[in-house]
């Protein structure tokens, strides 16, 4: 075998063996490039050279008709500045009309209403009946130009600009804005500690949870792939527990254990614990007998076939199934720093959400998903170097 080449290189690629396949570097480039396109177009970034139709800004109007008590009609106009949210602007003069509806000025920001007192400058019993030509009543709305008017029921004007296909930053930001309050956090932190110490104590939480349901976890699978008595023993419990989401065992784990850190960390022990040891029990199940028959006849004992058969023949289901715990114990540590948490990824993000800092919660949600990324490629090159026979016969 030459120098660079492994053993996967060197196989036949035939259609559904799933260990000849290997993902598409630049398929896996594409991907992450087209979702990020796709949120800054979104979003109105700078970042993107094209985006889909935002918000309407500008200044833009219509005009209604006003019938008096008498039975009269009158004509108005009503000028509407559309603004970005948050900045402060002053609502155009208009000046005096003849006839007894008078124009009216109004401003606004984008993705927001305005409602539009249009009649109290109309005389007495004056009721609005028209917009821009379209018959309206109370509950009913028309459209007009860069928006829609609705009438409230106590015949007030309700003006809404148009929103266009593009999200508001309060409930989407744009990859800029995620950027730069990741810089701010970084530098200056975020509820009293870093982000690196935030990002630091979820993922020892992760680790610790991660280890105990391993330290149990996986003798336990072993006995029961061992022993039919164990089995039977435990496999209702295990049966039973594996499908319970660890969501569901917050509020005894608040009960039984505390709101501090040992409740977490028994979370996340119980979020590992039923993985680790279904993961142990198959891969005993799913040593080839025939290994265990050679070995019995070469004069080896059960110690030794333990140790040189279903040891090494079970290691990569077992590699497996940590990685599947590590991801759910990781996705879990959000739920487990609801409670009580003062520091934590998890804890960042709720904090951030109460205060609808959106920005900083797709920044924890981003800053999550990488470092469970890289727990997962960490652990695959640990299972590449520490169980080389991994798909060899």
């Amino acid at each position: 075998m030459q120098r660079g080449q492994s053993y996967t290189s060197l196989k036949t690629v035939t259609f559904g063996d799933e260990s000849a396949i290997r993902p598409n570097r630049a398929a896996s480039v594409i991907s992450v490039l087209v979702i990020f396109f796709i949120w800054g177009a979104f979003t109105g970034s700078k970042l993107v050279p094209f985006h889909v139709p935002g918000p309407f800004t500008g200044e833009t109007g219509f005009s209604y008709t006003v019938t008096n008590e008498a039975g009269e009609t009158s004509e108005a106009n009503v000028d509407v500045i559309v603004h970005e949210p948050g900045k402060k602007i002053d609502a155009p003069e208009v000046a005096p009309k003849e006839g007894f509806a008078q124009d009216d000025s109004g401003t606004v920001g984008a993705w927001r209403s305005v409602l539009l007192r249009v009649t109290r400058n109309d005389g007495e019993g004056a009721r609005v009946t028209e917009v821009d030509g379209q018959p309206i009543a109370p509950g009913e709305s028309v459209s007009v130009s860069n928006g829609r008017v609705s009438m409230t029921p106590k015949g007030s004007l309700n003006f809404e600009p148009s929103k266009g296909l593009q999200m508001e930053p309060i409930w989407m930001p744009s990859p800029e804005a995620v950027v730069s309050r990741f810089a701010e956090i970084a530098s200056e932190g975020y509820q009293n500690f870093t982000l690196w110490e935030h990002l630091g104590w979820s993922l020892l939480r992760v680790i610790g949870g991660f280890v105990a349901g391993s330290i149990i976890g996986i003798p336990l699978g072993y006995a029961m792939g061992l022993s039919s008595w164990v089995r039977g023993w435990f496999d209702p419990i295990v049966e039973f527990m594996r499908p319970v989401p660890p969501l569901a065992l917050i509020p005894l784990v608040i009960i039984w254990f505390g709101i501090w850190e040992t409740g977490k960390i028994v979370l996340l022990f119980l979020a590992a614990l039923w993985i680790m040891t279904i993961a142990a029990r198959a891969g005993v199940s799913g040593v080839n007998i025939s290994k265990v028959h050679a070995a019995f006849s070469l004069g080896a004992n059960k110690r030794q076939i333990l140790r040189y058969v279903i040891v090494p023949n079970s290691l990569p289901e077992i590699f497996t199934g940590a990685r599947v715990a590590m991801g759910v114990c990781w996705g879990t540590v959000v739920a487990a720093e609801l409670v009580a948490a003062q520091k934590g990824a998890g804890m960042m993000i709720i904090a951030a959400s109460k205060f609808q800092l959106t920005d900083i919660v797709i920044m924890g949600i981003i800053l999550i998903g990488i470092v469970g990324y890289s727990i997962d490629i960490l652990m695959r090159m640990a299972e590449r170097v520490l169980v080389p026979w991994k798909g060899r016969a």
